[in-house]
């Protein structure tokens, strides 16, 4: 599949997937929100590629900004182009923490946030809180989507400042699995209840051999 390159609005390049280096870190598209219910990445529509292209996608969400205390950042995946995000996960999380005044620090599982054969959104963050310079920030991996034969192994690390009233940071991890052999065409973000107010997502492929 061709690649394009843009520079001041005008083509600069035109390569081929397979003249990238191994490991090279391809940017496909950027979503920006402004009061954002969701931000969708769909194959085939404004220009997204998620399909058999790479083994290896990642997701980058930066300064994600919510609109309400403790809601945080979710997920889920397609297969169907985005006409239903309700794919099912099994997943494990646990996170670190630290406060600001140092009265808490410590490392722990995190059994309300992981998944069992559920179709449902599968989180990203830890208590996010929403004051003016709170946000969250992270990377999603998402490995092969494209295959029929396996399922699809995801794995994500992500920062937030703590819900208001007790500043601190949270360094969320998850790891888990879409528990399907169909392709998975589509990934959606969102928050768990309101909008995301500000914040990127950006999408990469990952050439590997």
């Amino acid at each position: 599949m061709g690649l394009v390159k843009y520079n001041n609005n005008s083509i600069s390049a035109v390569t081929s997937a397979a003249s990238i280096p191994s490991g090279a870190l391809v940017p496909i598209k950027t979503l920006t929100a402004s009061s954002s219910a969701s931000l969708s990445f769909v194959h085939g529509s404004s220009d997204v590629v998620f399909d058999s292209t790479y083994p290896i996608y990642v997701f980058k969400f930066i300064n994600i900004h919510n609109d309400g205390d403790q809601r945080d950042i979710v997920f889920n995946g397609s297969s169907d182009g985005g006409s239903n995000y309700n794919l099912n996960k099994t997943t494990t999380t646990f996170e670190g923490l630290h406060w600001e005044n140092d009265s808490a620090a410590q490392v722990s599982y995190n059994t309300g946030s992981d998944l069992a054969q559920s179709t449902g959104d599968q989180q990203l963050s830890a208590g996010l809180g929403n004051q003016s310079d709170d946000n969250a920030s992270g990377e999603l991996y998402i490995f092969n989507p494209s295959s029929t034969t396996f399922v699809k192994h995801f794995i994500s690390t992500s920062c937030n400042n703590y819900r208001d009233g007790l500043p601190g940071i949270v360094n969320f991890y998850m790891a888990g699995y879409f528990n399907t052999t169909s392709a998975i065409n589509a990934i959606r973000f969102q928050m768990e209840s309101g909008n995301i107010e500000e914040g990127t997502i950006k999408l990469y492929g990952i050439k590997d051999s």
